[in-house]
């Protein structure tokens, strides 16, 4: 049978799907945009980091063409993605419990109640700026954060007893009210949950041993999940994401001392894991990665001590420090390098501070003065974003 070769004189130009190419002058594909390629295989590629809310898919690889690290999606949750550092580099992109920017300190006593809502900045030390208002005057509430929201829970004068409202961080909005606690109560610990959730613990009226959660992704009210091994108030929280641990620590009770902690996202009782090296009540409490803070405090008179305990070990807690003066009542928040404490009470009686001071949490020793709050004021709750 007669076999008819194909030259390259009997191809046209086409275009379109399923035709044949037509090779050059040198028997190669011509050139085409790079545009139409698809399907192609590879990370994606950028010159800046992925963030929590670039939202890929499970596995997506991407790597950042101006360090030349590579991450890996190991966790695809919308908003919440985890991106893991898989080269020689380090710092893993994912939520984290500290602040980036401000510390908050809202509400509080002025010697009367207050409703201010202030913010002073992480990345320059200095005085805090007013940015909007809680729904009524109140202090003795918990403080817990969201990525995008301030909350408090609970406080004093009623009707706040029980009262859950959120304020948006990066914004002048004032605060709404979104939910109850089940149970009444002020001056209970406010700990931040890794699980979406905030969680309201201990507190007063009378003294109480619940546990208590709300949700930050749905508007609601609170539930009781679980009890604290004691009734206690004016005690800290502390939140170990690391391990999705919640701690409490001291307050007042007839074993004050005590540091116990809860799972997140589970309906437990709290249990026992160490003591305070000084046991105080009303202190600014935070938390680093790896410790939780205690700073300043009461009993039988003011406290200037700075402790900490580690969350691996589970033990008791170490002087490691001293504020610039005593205080108690004084409102925490957290960045990623420092503590802060800010207001409170620096005698008895209505005699209020409005220092802000901060210390370290790569290197244990004293606070220093950076700025001042708007007005002196006591029992504020502290927050960050």
């Amino acid at each position: 049978m007669a076999i008819t070769k194909v030259d390259i004189s009997m191809y046209e130009d086409v275009s379109g799907a399923n035709n044949l190419v037509k090779l050059d002058a040198n028997a190669k594909i011509p050139a085409g945009a790079a545009t139409n390629l698809t399907n192609l295989p590879g990370p994606e590629k950028s010159s800046s980091d992925p963030t929590i809310s670039s939202n890929k898919t499970l596995g997506t690889q991407w790597l950042n063409t101006s360090s030349g690290e590579m991450y890996v999606c190991t966790d695809a949750t919308a908003g919440a993605n985890v991106w893991t550092n898989v080269g020689a580099g380090t710092g893993n992109i994912a939520l984290i419990f500290q602040g980036e920017s401000y510390g908050y300190d809202t509400g509080g006593r002025t010697p009367t109640h207050s409703t201010v809502i202030q913010k002073y900045s992480f990345t320059s030390d200095g005085n805090s700026t007013d940015v909007a208002d809680m729904l009524a005057a109140s202090d003795y509430h918990a403080g817990t954060q969201s990525q995008t929201y301030s909350y408090t829970a609970g406080g004093r004068p009623a009707p706040a007893a029980n009262t859950i409202e959120k304020h948006q961080f990066a914004t002048t909005n004032n605060a709404t009210d979104v939910g109850d606690l089940p149970l009444a109560g002020n001056m209970g610990a406010g700990v931040s949950g890794n699980d979406g959730n905030g969680y309201h613990v201990g507190g007063n009226d009378p003294i109480t041993n619940p546990i208590q959660r709300y949700s930050y992704t749905s508007d609601g009210n609170g539930v009781d999940v679980g009890d604290m091994t004691r009734a206690t108030n004016a005690n800290g929280g502390h939140s170990d994401w690391t391990a999705s641990y919640g701690y409490s620590s001291g307050g007042v009770a007839p074993t004050g001392d005590v540091i116990e902690r809860f799972a997140f996202g589970s309906s437990v009782t709290s249990s026992d894991v160490g003591d305070m090296a000084i046991d105080v009540d009303a202190f600014a409490d935070h938390s680093s990665d790896t410790h939780g803070y205690i700073a300043g405090g009461y009993l039988s008179g003011l406290k200037d001590h700075i402790q900490k305990f580690a969350f691996a070990s589970s033990g008791n807690s170490t002087d490691i420090g001293n504020l610039t003066a005593g205080v108690y009542g004084n409102s925490g928040s957290s960045s990623t390098t420092h503590g802060y404490s800010s207001s409170g009470n620096y005698s008895t009686g209505t005699a209020y501070t409005n220092r802000i001071e901060k210390y370290s949490h790569s290197s244990d020793g004293n606070a220093t003065d950076i700025g001042d709050c708007l007005v002196a004021h006591t029992y504020a709750s502290g927050t960050h974003v």
